[in-house]
């Protein structure tokens, strides 16, 4: 159950660009961010009217670099890069999530995790054909995102929370509410929603954000953002085939080998997967449990 969870994130998050493509394609992008993150978060605060379940700082930090600094280097990428090079710079999640774990937390990488992250980013590479023009601000934005919800990832797996859905609502009310004044000041005041645009926000809102970064919250305390940011390679596959199935797009050989050399990296991420149960969250009754049995042996040190 908690891997189909985590698998549903980076295919609603591949459903995008098919939404976009549809629905949105003459809304500004960067107020399409704002409507995708406030009322999603909003929706979440509803569910659930609580405080946030962190203080404001990491709450806001949070929500910074996971929402409102990474949806802006999104668009930034997405305007000075071609979609294919940007989606297999944003594959290098793994890759850059084992290498801020190593610097930050000491923790050296597993080969044999790397060379699965190697294997899916250039199945990622084949998948989409990235071009050789590489336009250097793109790129670093493009990096640059990708590190942030790396962080954010190691950041939401170490601070203790157990309301996933709570700790979502907020980060996507306080990213939203960022992204305003930057959304007002590159694209103007936003223009009323049309009601062919309303079926794509919908999906965006509730199914694409609500419901995607809620599952993304829990499934990075319960399985690791090791284990979620390889899962992340399914979010190339996921938009190439409603690019087919909507679009009226084809695949190529090498393509279909792209998405043969993710699925074959995916199927032997078992080692690191089990690893990442391991370092699975206790739960209040564990940690009820150990904090007793560390003040019983205190007592009796005394």
């Amino acid at each position: 159950m908690n891997y189909l969870l985590a698998l549903s994130v980076p295919m609603l998050w591949g459903s995008t660009y098919a939404a976009v493509s549809l629905f949105l394609q003459d809304m500004s992008p960067y107020w399409v961010a704002v409507w995708r993150a406030l009322p999603a978060g909003f929706v979440l605060l509803m569910l659930r009217p609580k405080l946030p379940p962190l203080s404001w700082g990491r709450m806001s930090l949070l929500s910074f670099c996971n929402i409102a600094a990474f949806f802006v280097l999104l668009f930034i990428a997405a305007y000075r890069l071609p979609g294919s090079v940007a989606g297999t710079l944003g594959a290098t999640m793994p890759l850059q999530l084992m290498l801020l774990q190593w610097i930050g937390e000491g923790k050296r990488p597993d080969p044999r995790s790397v060379l699965l992250a190697v294997v899916g980013l250039i199945g990622v590479g084949l998948l989409l054909n990235p071009s050789a023009d590489l336009d250097p601000i793109g790129t670093l934005a493009a990096l640059a995102g990708t590190a942030l919800v790396a962080q954010s990832a190691i950041w939401m797996k170490r601070w203790p929370v157990n309301d996933a859905l709570g700790f979502a609502a907020w980060q996507l009310v306080l990213g939203g509410i960022m992204l305003i004044p930057f959304a007002w000041f590159v694209a103007g005041a936003p223009v009323a929603l049309s009601m062919d645009a309303l079926p794509g926000l919908l999906w965006l809102v509730l199914l694409n954000t609500a419901f995607g970064y809620w599952a993304w919250v829990r499934s990075v305390k319960k399985l690791g953002p090791n284990v979620m940011s390889m899962l992340s390679l399914v979010n190339p596959v996921t938009a190439v085939m409603l690019g087919i199935g909507l679009v009226g797009e084809s695949l190529g050989l090498l393509q279909w080998a792209g998405i043969g050399l993710i699925l074959f990296a995916l199927l032997l991420m078992k080692k690191p997967a089990a690893h990442a149960r391991q370092e699975t969250p206790q739960t209040d009754e564990q940690e009820s449990h150990v904090l007793n049995e560390q003040n019983r042996k205190s007592v009796q040190a005394r």
